[in-house]
C-alpha cells in the first residue's frame, strides 16, 4: 500500500531529556512517532468535543449506553465489571 505524502513543517520542541531518552529507545523516527501521537491527540480532543454536544443536545448518556459502547469498542469480555471470586 502507498502512502500519500503529507506536506509538512518544521518545527522546534522541547521535551524533558527523560522523554527523548525514553522515545529514541522505542523509535529511530521521532519526527514520525510524535505526529502520530499529535494526531491521535487531536482525535481525541475532536472526538471529546462531539460527545460532549451531543450531550448538550440530547442529554447524558444513560448507563445502558455507556454499557453498549463499551461492548461495541472492546468486545465482551468475560466477567468484565464483575469482582473477582477469592
Amino acid at each position: 500500500m502507498l502512502a500519500l505524502m503529507a506536506s509538512t513543517t518544521r518545527i522546534t520542541v522541547t521535551l524533558p531529556t527523560e522523554q527523548v531518552a525514553e522515545l529514541k529507545k522505542l523509535t529511530d523516527n521521532i519526527s514520525g512517532y510524535v505526529a502520530e501521537a499529535v494526531a491521535r491527540q487531536i482525535r481525541h480532543q475532536l472526538l471529546g468535543e462531539d460527545l460532549h454536544r451531543h450531550q448538550e443536545q440530547h442529554g447524558a448518556f444513560t448507563d445502558e449506553e455507556l454499557a453498549e459502547a463499551h461492548e461495541r469498542i472492546f468486545g465482551h469480555e468475560e466477567g468484565a465489571g464483575e469482582p473477582e471470586a477469592a
